[in-house]
Order: structure tokens, then sequence, then C-alpha cells
């Protein structure tokens, strides 16, 4: 199955206007947006540092570049925190595409790209020990041109906790895909630290995105435990 860009929300989620939409135990809810504190960590100042970049490039576009970008947008949709679809602007699939291309050590596209679609990745396999933490892709794509593997991982949590996925953040940089066994170890713990007995479960998000167009394939779920 094709995969558009990270346009479509497989989960119904996220804030606006004031409510946010959860899913807790299987069940969703609406409840009043909370706000908090001023705190950022070192993942989401590098998230906002590239949108900012992209909202300062958006405004650098010609007229004719802006309305290709608003046509393009005219074709997609999003999904609102109600889980109802929605149209998207064009400054706005401007900076998702864009994103991952710059991620991956690009540069942003004045013009719209030619969307392709992107197919999920197999599950993978997942070890964590004390001394190692390591994922394998035992059945990647045969043709991995323009492909870039993204990994987000959750910081340890405890037994007691059973969905993390939306605390998972980018550890490492978009990866090579490849079929041998990739050690998560040394970038896992350069944004979260080790993962203790106290604190043993880790839930991971990933995906595959094209680095020339920016799409985002599904996200691919793993939970694993030391």
């Amino acid at each position: 199955m094709k995969y558009i860009p990270s346009i479509a929300f497989e989960e119904m989620s996220g804030s606006a206007k004031g409510v946010t939409a959860a899913k807790v135990r299987g069940r969703k809810y609406i409840r009043n947006r909370g706000y908090g504190g001023g705190f950022k960590t070192a993942a989401q100042s590098a998230v906002k540092a590239v949108f900012k970049q992209l909202s300062q490039s958006w405004k650098n576009l010609t007229n004719e570049q802006i309305l290709s970008w608003n046509s393009l947008a005219n074709t997609q949709k999003g999904k609102s925190v109600l889980g109802t679809s929605s149209k998207i602007s064009g400054a706005n699939l401007y900076s998702r595409l864009n994103f991952w291309i710059v991620k991956a050590g690009g540069t942003a596209l004045s013009a719209p790209p030619v969307l392709v679609g992107v197919d999920a990745p197999c599950e993978a396999d997942l070890s964590l020990t004390a001394e190692q933490f390591t994922f394998q892709l035992p059945d990647p794509p045969a043709v991995t041109t323009d492909l870039k593997l993204v990994i987000m991982a959750s910081a340890p949590q405890s037994n007691g906790v059973t969905r993390a996925y939306s605390k998972a953040v980018m550890i490492g940089s978009p990866r090579t895909v490849v079929d041998t066994v990739i050690d998560l170890k040394a970038d896992y713990e350069a944004v979260h630290g080790a993962v203790t007995a106290a604190a043993p479960k880790v839930f991971l998000k990933y995906f595959f995105i094209n680095t020339k167009t920016g799409e985002k394939s599904g996200e691919v779920l793993g939970e694993i435990s030391l």
C-alpha cells in the first residue's frame, strides 16, 4: 500500500483551538487543552528550528511558486484533532515535505515535487539488554534509492506505562536503509540516557522518508523492554 506524505494521521490526537484529542487504553476522548511551561527538550528545539527556517524561506518564494504549492495542497488531505478530514494549505505542505528533506541533509524545494508515495517498513527485529540496543529490518525494500530510515524512541518508561509512542523523538540522523543490524545504543543514550531496571521499557516509531520529495511512509510501532 502506498502512503502519501505525512499528511494523514493514523491516530486521532493533538491539540487545536483549546481542545486536545487523545487515546488512552483504546478509548478516544476530548478534553480541554493544557498548556505546559516554557521548557523544551533539545529534540523539540531542533524541530522548531527547522520549521522556523522553512517559515522564513516560504516568504521568499515567488508568487508562481506559492500558487503551485497551493495547487498541490488542494489534492492532499490532513486529519484534524477531531478525526475529520480537512484541507491543508500550501505553506503547510511546503513545511511538511521540506522538513524531512532538510533533516536528511538536503536543500528545501522551492517548487513542489511530483509525489510518488512511500511504502512503510516491515516489522523490525528489536533487542535491548544492558549492553546493547539493536534494530534490524529483515526485509527492506529491494530498491532503496532516495530512501532513508527514521527511528524515533521514547525515554525509558516504567512497566506500568502501556503506551508512550507520542513521547518518541528522533534518535540519530535519517539512516541508510540496510538489512544488517543497526546499533542504537549510543544514539539512544545521547538523547535519553541509559535504560534501567526501574524504567525498562522503550516505545519506538519508525518509517521511511523520500529524501527527494520529502514524503513520509506510514509509521510502524514497536515496543521493547530490558
